[in-house]
């Protein structure tokens, strides 16, 4: 024992660089050593954090940046778990949400409470507060999920909605029972209280949104940006602690404000998630670790009976409501084993209330309390990350089929680049509506001359080709890069589709449009859309993409008997679930049924609306709505083609006049492709009904009398 003791004093490390060191050693190898065990890098990290704090070897110190790095980081945690929800999903789920919340609330509640009243036999007060720790819970084992990439799964969604719910409604019971012990929780209290939650909660949600979507407009700088967006979030934090909430809850909220603000490709987003999963959430975790003193379970029968109850009551109260939410929702068993895994580990909150009930001026809780809470932690995050890793792994391998894994359309989307100052917004475009399951799914090109004036133009469009680069690699996006040589622009343009089997290629639309012909958005796009029948996007973008609010989308009658119907739909939907912005279709009576049936079977969850437009000329009613947070998206098709129109011709000096100060893009869709014997069609329920070619044929037939 002795020797112990001197090996623990002696192997104290007090110097800040050996410490930071250290854990970025720890960081990295504790994942690699448990691979191979199968055991989720989460549990390695706590239990890392468990061998070098005070009540192993002692190596380091939990000192005060662990608690720093550690409050950042289960902040981090509650932001990122609110940033990656589809806010779509959360309305849609809601409802689920809150019913789930008061399940795994409440239950955990009743249990705590009985078993610490009637079995341990504690006072009122102290079974409430044991109670409302086993009630809370903390998303310990979120990042997890984030790894399978399943954060938008509708189990998640109601997890993450009900642990906001949970964590609100234990921090309230403690608040409550703490003021009736002090005698200052009269009605006066409660008024104050419930005013000052209100006001924060309208100060973030009216105030937070424009601020950043000014500021992200403004400034394109990455670290800007990024600083700007943590400091968001510790603002709101701040101010929930000062109202008398938990900062849990201003990090979760202020997650929910901004998450329209940043897409879910965006650079800006791969930064959050790489900070945080590298460096400020596996701190939390290791700091965790070091308060745990696995002694306790052999020290003291009395504190290990306290264990034992505490551990069950809140496992068993957790698991209850998760089968309860299963079955209510008619939800499998995966789902439910993730639901419990996620609502199942005890850190933040219960560290929180412990230290209010060990307070000197409550006194409430003493030292078995607290030693069975800090091993409840140690218990709940290993079962959670267990359950968390099994129901996600299952999830993903039930849930995913082949033709899903492969993508919707096949063909890698091509952007062309002619101006520096067009980079970011084309190369965002391609990110948001690009195949993510084919290799190599982006490819930037730049055409130069094969003359004199062609060795400039070569040098500036490397330095465009790299800018690109750069913005796509910040995503955690691979593009890959031309510098074509041509005598002629658009035949590179052509050839590279064809030798790179692009499904789509995206341009940029010239301000420029005064001198040109009525019909005409310049020489190379015009000569684009003759040479190919594949899909061709021209846009002009005039906020960056993370800033819009709303899509609305003017479709041409009969543009359902168009070959690439489905794929410029699906198109419209990715940036619809990537920007987690509003959807607005104005079609033909005819054409809405079909739009609205593959909605409502492939993207039930999107924010959208429906409007008929009997006649293509009243776009121009839709020019008065124009905003710079709005997108207009003309889907309209080449001369020959069925949907065509000759008021088509005229819709280049529409958008320059009418539109010039809103983004703007204009969508041909697909007109090319072997003739297929069947074609299936989305009916207005949803069901998919398959039609013969032949017979599709003659319909067609019909409709162009």
């Amino acid at each position: 024992m002795y020797l112990c003791a001197v090996i623990q004093t002696s192997a104290l490390i007090t110097d800040p660089t050996w410490i930071f060191f250290l854990v970025l050693v720890i960081i990295l190898s504790a994942p690699l050593l448990l691979r191979r065990l199968r055991i989720p890098p989460i549990i390695g990290l706590m239990l890392a954090g468990v061998l070098i704090g005070p009540f192993g070897f002692n190596v380091f110190e939990r000192d005060r940046s662990f608690e720093i790095f550690g409050q950042v980081g289960i902040y981090y945690i509650m932001f990122l778990a609110a940033l990656e929800l589809d806010m779509g999903s959360v309305s849609h789920y809601g409802r689920r949400g809150l019913q789930f919340g008061l399940l795994t609330f409440l239950i955990p509640f009743a249990l705590g409470f009985i078993s610490a009243r009637y079995v341990l036999h504690y006072g009122p007060e102290t079974s409430m507060l044991l109670a409302c720790i086993l009630a809370s819970h903390t998303l310990v084992s979120y990042p997890i999920v984030g790894r399978y990439g399943i954060g938008r799964h509708r189990s998640v969604v109601i997890s993450v909605v009900a642990t906001a719910i949970a964590i609100f409604l234990a921090l309230l019971m403690v608040a409550i029972t703490v003021g009736r012990l002090h005698g200052d929780a009269d009605w006066l209290y409660w008024l104050l209280f419930t005013l000052k939650c209100v006001l924060y909660g309208v100060f973030v949600v009216m105030v937070f949104p424009r601020v950043g979507r000014w500021f992200l407009r403004r400034y394109d700088d990455s670290v800007m940006q990024y600083t700007f967006i943590l400091a968001l979030v510790f603002l709101s934090a701040s101010l929930a602690k000062l109202v008398g909430l938990e900062g849990l809850l201003g990090a979760f909220l202020a997650g929910l404000v901004v998450n329209r603000l940043i897409p879910r490709t965006s650079p800006l987003m791969n930064r959050i998630e790489f900070v945080g999963n590298a460096l400020f959430i596996p701190y939390f975790l290791i700091g965790v670790g070091m308060i745990i003193d696995v002694n306790i379970l052999f020290s003291d029968t009395n504190t290990l009976w306290v264990v034992a109850v505490i551990v069950v009551a809140a496992t068993l109260g957790k698991w209850l409501a998760a089968v309860i939410m299963t079955i209510t929702s008619s939800g499998d068993r995966n789902s439910g084993t993730l639901m419990f895994g996620l609502t199942n580990a005890h850190a933040a909150g219960a560290l929180a209330i412990v230290m209010i009930g060990t307070d000197p001026s409550v006194q409430l809780m003493d030292n078995a309390v607290l030693n069975g809470t800090v091993m409840l932690i140690l218990f709940s995050c290993i079962i959670s990350s267990l359950a968390t890793n099994q129901g996600a792994r299952r999830l993903v391998l039930k849930d995913t089929q082949f033709e899903e894994n492969r993508g919707s359309y096949h063909g890698r989307c091509l952007v062309t680049y002619s101006r520096e100052e067009n980079v970011d917004s084309l190369t965002q475009l391609a990110m948001l509506i690009r195949n993510p399951y084919i290799p190599e799914s982006l490819i930037g090109l730049t055409v130069s001359f094969d003359d004199e004036m062609g060795k400039k133009q070569h040098q500036l469009a490397r330095k465009i080709l790299d800018k690109a680069q750069d913005a796509a690699a910040a995503a955690d996006i691979q593009m890959v890069t031309l510098n074509r040589v041509s005598t002629n622009i658009v035949s590179g343009i052509l050839h590279t589709m064809t030798e790179n089997d692009c499904g789509e290629v995206i341009m940029s639309l010239s301000n420029q449009t005064n001198d040109l012909p009525k019909a005409s958005l310049g020489t190379i796009i015009d000569n684009i859309l003759e040479g190919t029948r594949r899909e061709v996007i021209v846009m002009r973008c005039i906020v960056p993409a993370g800033t819009l609010r709303r899509v609305i989308i003017a479709v041409p009658q009969k543009a359902e008997y168009e070959v690439g119907f489905f794929k410029w739909l699906e198109h419209v939907n990715r940036i619809g679930e990537q920007l987690d912005c509003h959807l607005e279709f104005h079609a033909h009576p005819d054409t809405l049924p079909y739009i609205q049936g593959y909605m409502q079977q492939k993207h039930g969850n999107l924010r959208s609306e429906f409007v008929e437009m009997d006649r293509w000329t009243h776009i121009l009613q839709l020019a008065s709505r124009s905003s710079m947070d709005h997108m207009f998206i003309f889907v309209t098709a080449r001369q020959g083609s069925i949907s065509y129109q000759s008021r088509f011709d005229s819709l280049p000096q529409i958008i320059h006049r009418h539109f010039s100060r809103t983004s703007v893009m204009m969508l041909y869709p697909d007109q090319w492709g072997e003739p297929t014997e069947t074609l299936s069609i989305f009916q207005p329920n949803g069901r998919v009904v398959t039609r013969r070619s032949s017979w599709l044929t003659k319909l067609f037939s019909k409709k162009l009398q």
